[in-house]
Order: structure tokens, then C-alpha cells, then sequence
């Protein structure tokens, strides 16, 4: 019972507690005293009330440009849709205030929180991967603008993790191409692909692939061109051993060597 008792008061409390910080909030919403919503704003912000914050914030804005309270209003507007999880809204204000406040002190450092929002914005690597091309840009111009910046490593390292998306989803969407059969595309992503990421830990699967789908294509051609794709699978299984010497792709890939060639030894024979 005692501890029902306590219970009760402590959710009494709190009930008290919220109806007045609401009470407090509607008029501050209703006040026409600028400063006293611009201390509001703040508070909440610290208190990690971003709906509040946002919303005074947004009734400020308008009569503080200018004001040193302004710049810091829309720094910390930005900052309260990122710490709201907003993460595309926090990128387009952050943007403009670096863009409006261009030497500010918060400028750096609104330039590359631009980035980063793009960046917690940035999908896993199945999805569309728009925003991740976005955020390398950012973080890549942030980066030639500030090269001394004391956010200049981090964007480094980030822009390392968003190309290793990047190349995660090229991997996997090359593949994609061999696996429901579209051989043709499929040699076309893993040079692409080779191209692209040339030092990618990938590269010795994907261009032994393109040897698997080089010989199946010849395997399902037609007799007149069967002759000249066999002839390619040599080619390639010859570049291949030389790039991948000890590759583990080894045994399959001399079997698709030697019947090629056997293939072009029957042709041989027929002539």
C-alpha cells in the first residue's frame, strides 16, 4: 500500500510538472517578447525538447535577422532537426546558415553538419544510394574549403565508409546480372566495375564471373559466333591468371579454359 501511495505522488508530480511546462509553453507562444521566446527556445533546446525549441525557433526567426540572436537561432534550428532525427531538413538549414552567415564562427562547422545529416540520411547499400553521392560531395568540397578544419579527419574517414557503400552495392549489382542470366550486362558491370573500383577485394570473384559468363555465353550462342566468344574465353582466362595468379578461382577457371579450347578444336577439325 505505502508503495501504491508513492506511486500516486510521483505520477501526480509529474502530471503538475507537465501541465505547467505546457502552460509556460503556450505563453511564450502567445508572448510578443522576442527575447523571452529566444530564451525559451534555447532552454528547451538544452533540455532536449527539439518540438518546442523548433517551434519557437521558428517564430524568431523572422524578427532576429540581423541579430547576433538570429544567427544563433538558426545555427541551433538546424541543430534541433538533427537531434530530432530530421536529418534532411537539419542538411537544408545548416546549408543556409553557412551560405547566409558566411563568417560566422558556426560556419565551419554548419558546413560540415551539412554533410553529415546528408550522411545519417544516407540509406543501407540495396537502396537508392542518391544522398550517399550527395554527402561524398559535401563532405569532399567541406573538405577542399577547410583543409585545416578540426572536422577535416573525420570527413576523410567518412568519405571512405560511403565509398565502401558504394562499392558494396556495384559488387552486389554486378552479380545480380550473372545470377537471373543477363550475361551480356553482366560483363559489362564487371568491367565497369573494375574500372570504377580497381583495388576493390572484389575484383578476383567479379572478373572471374566475367569468365564464367563469357564461356556460358558462348555455350548458348548460335554455331556462327560460338567459334569467336570461345576464342574471348581464352583471352580472358589468360588476363585473369596474370592479374590473379593465385586466385581460388583456379580449378573452375582452367576448366572453362580447357573446354574452350576443346570447342575450338572440334571447329578446327571441321574445317
Amino acid at each position: 500500500m505505502l508503495k501504491m501511495g508513492v506511486s500516486r505522488v510521483i505520477y501526480s508530480t509529474l502530471i503538475i510538472l507537465f501541465l505547467a511546462s505546457c502552460s509556460e509553453f503556450r505563453e511564450l507562444q502567445k508572448s510578443d517578447d522576442w527575447k523571452a521566446k529566444y530564451e525559451g527556445a534555447m532552454r528547451y533546446y538544452e533540455e532536449g525538447d527539439y518540438y518546442r525549441a523548433i517551434a519557437l525557433f521558428e517564430e524568431i526567426l523572422p524578427v532576429t535577422r540581423g541579430k547576433i540572436e538570429g544567427e544563433k537561432s538558426q545555427f541551433y534550428y538546424a541543430y534541433a532537426h538533427y537531434n530530432d532525427r530530421q536529418f534532411l531538413l537539419s542538411a537544408h538549414y545548416f546549408k543556409n546558415f553557412y551560405e547566409t552567415y558566411s563568417r560566422s564562427e558556426f560556419a565551419n562547422e554548419a558546413q560540415f553538419m551539412y554533410a553529415y545529416s546528408l550522411y545519417q540520411s544516407s540509406p543501407i547499400y540495396n537502396l537508392d544510394q542518391t544522398s550517399t553521392k550527395e554527402a561524398i560531395q559535401a563532405f569532399q568540397i567541406f573538405i577542399n574549403r577547410n583543409p585545416e578544419s578540426k572536422f577535416t579527419v573525420e570527413a576523410n574517414q567518412i568519405i571512405h565508409e560511403l565509398q565502401v557503400k558504394l562499392e558494396t552495392k556495384a559488387y552486389h549489382s554486378a552479380k545480380l546480372y550473372h545470377q537471373i542470366g543477363m550475361l551480356k550486362s553482366a560483363i559489362v558491370a564487371f568491367d565497369n566495375f573494375a574500372i570504377n573500383y580497381p583495388d576493390s577485394k572484389f575484383n578476383e570473384e567479379l572478373q572471374f564471373l566475367k569468365l564464367e559468363s563469357t564461356f556460358l555465353m558462348a555455350k548458348e550462342s548460335i554455331p556462327s559466333k560460338q567459334r569467336a566468344r570461345y576464342k574471348k574465353v581464352l583471352e580472358i582466362y589468360v588476363e585473369y591468371l596474370d592479374d590473379f595468379p593465385g586466385t581460388a578461382y583456379k580449378i573452375q577457371a582452367q576448366k572453362y579454359y580447357d573446354d574452350a579450347l576443346a570447342q575450338l578444336e572440334k571447329f578446327q577439325k571441321l574445317l
